[in-house]
Formats: C-alpha cells, structure tokens, sequence
C-alpha cells in the first residue's frame, strides 16, 4: 500500500524493553471454525477407522512460516497523543520432500518485515540496515490483539500464495495450520492442536479413541465451514491417552469429494512415515520431522532478535537526528 508519512511534528518511538516481555497476547486464527452441527455422513461409508492409502505420490511440500515481533513501536504525535504499534518480521518456506529421489529441500523461503501502526496512523520505519526494511501498513482501533491478528493474517496469506504455487505445481502440499486459501488444489490443512471435538455432539467421537496408528476417520463437515474434515493418528503413543497422536486435517470443499477422498487416504498412509520422536522434539508426533527442519531454518532467516532491535533503535535515533 502506498506509504503517507504523517507530520513532521509526530515522532516514532522504539521502546526501552525488550518486546518479550510484553503482553502475551496470542491471535485466535479467524479461520477456526465454530462449533456448528457436523455432517457425517458425507463420505457415505460407515463410520469405522479407515486404513491409509499411499498412492506413490511423488513430490509432497510442508509449508510453514514462523514470526517474531521485533519490537513494540509508540508513535508521539502531539495533539492526539501516543499512537501504539509493531514492528515484526515474519518468514514463509516449504520443505519438498522427492519420494522418489529420498530428498528434501527448502524452497521458497522468504522474509518479510512488517510495522503495525494503530488508529489508522502511518510513518516511514526507517531501516535498520541491510534486509532490515519494513513495510508499514495501519489498523483502525488500537488493540493489541488487532495489531498482531493483522500481523499474522499477513503471514498467512503469504504462506497460502506459496501453497497455492506448490499445489498448481503437481505437489501434494501440507500447509501447518487450518487452510486460509480454499482453492481446488492438492493442499490439506494439518491441525496439530485441539480447541473442540467436532464430533462429540453426535456420539461418534469414541471413534478416534479406536484409531490406529495410520488409520483415519470418514470424511466429515462442519456447517457453515467450507472445508472437508477428518481425524487421524499418527503414532501410538504407550502411555498416552485416547487423543494422543491425533491430528485434525482439512480440505477446501470447492474439490469434487473423490479427489478428497484420495488427500485422506494418502494423509494417513504417508503423514505417519514422517511423523517425529519424542527425543528429538517435545511436540512429537504432532509436529513432523520436514516442519520442524523448516522451522529452524527459518528462524535462522529472521536474524538474530537482539541484533535487530539494537539496529532499529539506532536508526530511529539516527532519523531524530538528522
């Protein structure tokens, strides 16, 4: 968006302490879906576990992105007081995994800097240095939930075009998190984490207690939520309880319903192969060995955090000087 430089009078500000210890205000992705009436009978089979089914598929992406808010800004504009915001930078990439070759690779990954500014005010970031500058982009209110709910919708959508690319490119793409983009291509959403069960309210939740490792739920919908749902378990887990290695995943619904039913066949069959250890991460199996991997390299992207806010403060020092 075009960038409008506010009066000279208005003065930005980077805060003494370190964005860490700021409020620990998380965004709720707005795409979760509400707790609506469920469609089970979708798939039209019975509702048993489902084995997995590896098609061969050659070419399989994980897309993630990783963000990290950088700093906490005030923007001093006399006449209207303290204007808040953020300044954050986040990163987007994929891990192709080549079934065939038995390699993988990072692609695509890229950085992006953002600032948030609150009330509709705007004001050039000045940059910290090489691949330190940022775009600044508004919210109308002013709350701190809004500021980084924004923040991370902009990483989402990034993460969408890259799985958008993948998929129009013949991969089968794992996109980490619920999908953002509805698009008719081989992407499914992988949910690691659990806020409803979905399929309590009709009595057919006791199935997943029942899932083996490998074996998946029949397709179901939730209404008013344009995506295709199912249950599968990744790993037994010994000692576990009934939902222990169980990951939610979904597919646009604008796919015909057999394509569908081919991405959770395949799920099942090819997610538990990559599925990670406890002794190498306290997120096992939840969170897969190419995610993980994709995590790291792209934390590495970011920059070191302190590194980058010692720059940003000297370069707005640098500015009110000049």
């Amino acid at each position: 968006m075009p960038l409008t430089t506010i009066a000279a009078m208005a003065r930005l500000h980077v805060e003494a302490w370190a964005p860490e210890y700021g409020p620990s205000v998380e965004p709720i992705d707005d795409l979760a879906p509400s707790e609506g009436s469920v469609d089970i009978e979708v798939e039209g089979r019975p509702w048993e576990p489902i084995p997995g089914r590896d098609d061969g598929v050659p070419l399989v992406a994980f897309v993630d992105g990783v963000r990290r808010i950088d700093a906490r800004l005030v923007l001093d504009e006399p006449g209207s007081g303290p204007v808040p915001g953020i300044c954050g930078s986040f990163a987007v990439g994929a891990v192709v995994w080549d079934r065939e070759s038995r390699r993988s690779e990072v692609v695509g990954a890229a950085v992006h800097r953002l600032g948030v500014l609150a009330k509709g005010k705007t004001a050039a970031v000045p940059s910290g240095g090489p691949a330190l500058d940022y775009a600044i982009e508004s919210i109308p209110d002013d709350e701190p939930g809004s500021m980084l709910g924004h923040f991370h919708g902009r990483m989402r959508k990034a993460e969408s075009r890259l799985a958008e690319d993948l998929g129009r490119g013949g991969h089968f793409v794992v996109a980490d998190g619920p999908l953002y983009e509805l698009s008719a291509t081989e992407t499914i959403g992988y949910v690691k984490s659990h806020r409803v069960d979905y399929l309590a309210g009709d009595g057919h939740g006791g199935i997943i207690g029942r899932l083996g490792a490998g074996e998946r739920t029949p397709l179901f919908t939730i209404k008013g939520y344009e995506r295709y749902s199912w249950y599968l378990r990744l790993a037994e887990i010994g000692e576990g309880h009934s939902w222990s290695g169980i990951v939610r995943c979904e597919a646009a619904a604008a796919l015909p319903i057999e394509e569908v039913v081919v991405l959770a066949d395949r799920s099942a069959a090819v997610l538990p192969t990559v599925a990670s250890e406890p002794h190498l991460d306290p997120r096992a199996p939840q969170n897969l060995i190419p995610i993980a991997a994709l995590e790291k390299h792209l934390r590495h992207r970011l920059g070191d955090a302190g590194l980058v806010l010692r720059h940003l403060r000297a370069a707005v020092l640098r500015m009110e000087a000049a």
